[in-house]
């Protein structure tokens, strides 16, 4: 068990300006792995100062030098990559290949995007006898969550340092250590002190001090709507910028004629990857009612293939949330088909893969994130039924939609209410801008669209 100590703010490690501490738990197997500072208010405040001073030089910087510095970081990413995937796989219980990959992969490209956008994007820009100007909001608030804690980090603090913002951040208190990586990393990159500052800290006290702070300009939140609704209060109270990525229960809309073994078992794997704690899992699968126990049983020996292959859920109340949820499906009526609240494993915070067939539109767990390895399986009488459905919660971040046919897909697809769709097994994009509708958020992130959040405009008329 490692003790870490200090925040970074302002170039270096500082002691915490309280005694208390957070201790850090490896999900897999319960025991203490780390302890970091709980951050304060004065904490809250030494950073957000930091970042306040440090924004005139950094705001001036021409956008190329800005480019490079995030160039040394995506290459000093790479060369830590193996040491984050280590971390995440410790403090979040990811399988090594996925931490590698994704949870490692996924922020050095979305670091290495903004590089290029921060040497591309036009700054300026004349519109008759106008010249618009793009300048950075100002000091950025960044609360970010536990479930990928390296890109969530980086698709904020990218896209602010790209536009001349600088910023303060707050990372879930469950996964901190990678957030001390980060803050290494930027360290070593270069960029200036006071540009990127770190509390760790308790959502309640360092996350409220943060949103609450009169200098911060804008604050960027992931994380559930419960708290994204209490953030966007407390911005709206100050008329300070939000930009808000909240929970989600995207709709997998499997369309008569379409190849049901290709999309059942994509669409189960998309919901038990990183342990079904993805706030855009397609977690509600939609099958036509001529097909729908095919796709059942299809779904049940997709689940099952999965066992050990996906590790536990990141805390003990996290596990007891996911059980809750499954057993008040089944009281509902649903009927379980794969996995179940047992645990499978004496140690950690493991549940199994689990499909709930007969849900119907109404019940708690069509209509309430569960953020867990649980799959909802219902049928739809045509394709009204299906959108109806599909439409039918207060979410809308992502989703997915199959067809024999790609124009019917993607027609279909026109018509739902969600910031994402894939089409009959589209690619992830990062790039593409990602984002909810109705409670799903407010705002964009990643590619242009997420650089655009962290930019405000002005214009000259000469």
């Amino acid at each position: 068990m490692k003790a870490h100590d200090g925040m970074y703010i302002d170039g270096s490690w500082r002691p915490a300006a309280g005694p208390d501490v957070i201790e850090v738990v490896n999900p897999a197997d319960e025991q203490v792995i780390a302890t970091v500072p709980a951050g304060t208010v004065e904490d809250v405040d030494a950073a957000v100062r930091a970042a306040r001073a440090a924004l005139p030089a950094w705001a001036s910087t021409p956008p190329a030098e800005r480019a490079a510095r995030l160039t040394a970081l995506r290459d000093t990413l790479v060369a830590r990559q193996d040491e984050i995937a280590r971390t995440v796989t410790a403090e979040l219980g990811a399988p090594p290949k996925l931490a590698q990959a994704v949870h490692a992969g996924l922020p050095i490209a979305v670091a290495g995007s903004y590089a290029e956008l921060a040497a591309t994007y036009a700054f300026e820009e004349r519109t008759g006898n106008s010249t618009v100007l793009h300048e950075p909001v100002g000091v950025v608030g960044a609360i970010t969550p536990w479930n990928y804690p390296l890109h969530q980090i980086v698709a904020k603090a990218a896209p602010a340092l790209a536009a001349g913002c600088t910023l303060v951040v707050k990372p879930a208190e469950d996964t901190p250590l990678t957030a001390r990586l980060f803050a290494e990393a930027v360290h070593a990159a270069g960029i200036p002190a006071g540009v990127f500052n770190l509390v760790t800290g308790l959502g309640p006290v360092a996350g409220q001090a943060l949103a609450e702070h009169p200098d911060v300009d804008l604050v960027s939140f992931t994380g559930s709507t419960a708290v994204g609704r209490r953030i966007g209060a407390i911005a709206s109270g100050m008329v300070k910028r939000v930009a808000l990525e909240l929970g989600g229960k995207s709709a997998n809309v499997i369309l008569p004629g379409a190849d049901l073994a290709r999309a059942v078992n994509v669409g189960v794997a998309n919901v038990m990857s990183n342990s079904g704690q993805t706030c855009s899992a397609w977690t509600r699968m939609l099958v036509h009612r001529d097909r729908y126990d095919e796709a059942v049983e299809l779904a049940a020996a997709a689940a099952a293939k999965y066992g050990d292959r996906i590790g536990p859920l990141v805390n003990a109340g996290q596990l007891q949330r996911v059980r809750g949820y499954i057993e008040k499906g089944v009281a509902e009526g649903a009927r379980l088909v794969a996995g179940g609240p047992e645990s499978p494993r004496e140690k950690g915070y493991f549940v199994s893969p689990t499909v709930l067939a007969d849900v119907t539109p109404e019940m708690t767990v069509a209509q309430e994130e569960i953020f867990g390895p649980v799959l909802s399986v219902l049928r739809y009488e045509d394709e009204e039924d299906a959108l109806r459905i599909a439409n039918g919660t207060v979410y809308g971040l992502a989703g997915a939609v199959w067809a024999g046919d790609e124009a019917e897909a993607v027609a279909f697809a026109r018509r739902m209410d969600t910031g994402q769709v894939d089409i009959n097994g589209g690619g992830f994009n990062p790039l593409a801008p990602f984002g909810g509708y109705k409670q799903s958020g407010v705002g964009r992130e990643l590619g242009v669209h997420g650089l655009t959040e962290y930019l405000q405009t002005k214009s000259l008329q000469f």
